[in-house]
């Protein structure tokens, strides 16, 4: 019995997906060992087990949501925006914290948290890419690109920025790229961009200069993230040195799984720098693989937009592929010390609850798109 025969949509990414969750166990397991000593006696398979249950449901949510018409995530994007607004909100003001940030809510009941950031920002690019479908036509000039799109934009990014800077970073650059794939004039964005590099410049001023006077408290975290990586010396930047010894003792067909050393040194062995981990136990071989399987991931996002005649699920399909993408390369990046620590976990690798559930609703969505790929269906979305 084929178990594609009961998948729906692109198969290749259905692949990938198995692929990587399938890789996921294996280096959360290994990479696990430290945190179990620490916090369940050794026992490795608490945090075995929780992942898989994970990726459990996260495949299930995942099969869910592909069975939907990609067209209901127009209207859910609205509602769910607005939504997203207070939840942000309360996020800064009553947000569980951890590691100096309130990025967290607590789900009443479950023990749960989730990053509201997450939610915010799979919302932000399916609106996004609605407005592109539905007023591409009428986006000639700054000053309705700005009404229709930034202003948005704008508000959930600077909602998100006080407690997680590079996710609000990443989230602006991500809506730039769809706007770009979505047919916004080159020269609009030059100045949006030309604009966000003087606002980048400025904020970058006041982090190096005056970190205790930026609101939410992050901003001696920041100061500090960024001396330490200019300043490029092993005692201030402990952890991508660790990473680095990862990386060079794994060479080219690594030590075997299980046989990490550094997890034993890496603080986030198993969420931020799990890149590294998985290279020196796989070798650069794998680590390459798993460049090639995102992006591949991502050429499947484009095809769809290319091979679809329904311009917002094109854009949904490409601007949230980009985004699971872009977050892969950055977390690779932080891991062979290419960028400052950022916090940006690898998308359906590191270990990770409702971020892993996220990913798969995701997924889910595009898959739901590539579904309707050769359909002559007419996309109706609600312009109301």
């Amino acid at each position: 019995m084929n178990i594609f025969n009961y998948l729906k949509g692109d198969k290749v990414i259905w692949a990938i997906m198995f692929l990587l969750s399938l890789l996921s166990i294996l280096v959360v397991y290994s990479a696990v060992v430290t945190l179990a000593h620490k916090f369940q006696q050794g026992n490795s398979e608490f945090y075995l087990i929780k992942q898989v249950i994970f990726i459990g449901i996260g495949f299930f949510v995942a099969y869910l949501v592909h069975r939907f018409k990609y067209t209901i995530f127009s209207k859910v994007s609205q509602i769910g925006l607005f939504l997203c607004i207070p939840l942000l909100i309360y996020t800064l003001f009553g947000g569980v914290s951890a590691g100096g940030a309130e990025r967290w809510v607590e789900i009443p009941g479950l023990k749960l948290t989730f990053q509201t950031s997450d939610l915010a920002k799979l919302m932000l690019i399916v609106y996004v890419a609605r407005i592109l479908a539905i007023k591409g036509k009428e986006l000639v000039d700054l000053k309705s690109v700005i009404k229709h799109l930034i202003l948005p934009i704008g508000v959930i990014c600077a909602l998100i920025l006080p407690a997680n800077f590079s996710t609000a970073s990443i989230l602006f650059f991500n809506c730039l790229m769809l706007m770009f794939f979505g047919g916004v004039h080159y020269k609009i964005l030059l100045k949006i961009l030309g604009i966000c590099i003087l606002s980048a410049a400025l904020f970058f001023t006041w982090i190096w200069y005056s970190p205790d006077t930026i609101p939410g408290g992050r901003g001696p975290t920041w100061h500090a993230r960024i001396e330490n990586f200019s300043n490029g010396d092993s005692k201030s930047n402990y952890q991508s040195e660790q990473a680095k010894i990862a990386i060079a003792s794994g060479g080219v067909i690594g030590k075997g799984p299980g046989n990490s050393t550094q997890r034993a040194f890496l603080p986030q062995a198993s969420s931020d720098f799990i890149y590294a981990i998985i290279i020196e136990e796989y070798g650069l071989l794998i680590g390459f693989v798993l460049l090639f399987l995102y992006m591949i991931l991502l050429f499947r996002g484009i095809r769809i937009l290319r091979s679809n005649d329904k311009p917002f699920g094109g854009f949904v399909a490409v601007g949230l592929s980009f985004s699971l993408v872009f977050q892969a390369l950055v977390n690779m990046a932080v891991a062979v010390n290419l960028f400052p620590v950022t916090g940006q976990p690898l998308p359906l690798i590191s270990m990770g609850g409702t971020s892993m559930i996220f990913t798969m609703i995701t997924l889910g969505i595009i898959l739901s798109i590539s579904k309707s790929v050769g359909e002559n269906s007419e996309e109706k979305l609600e312009t109301t």
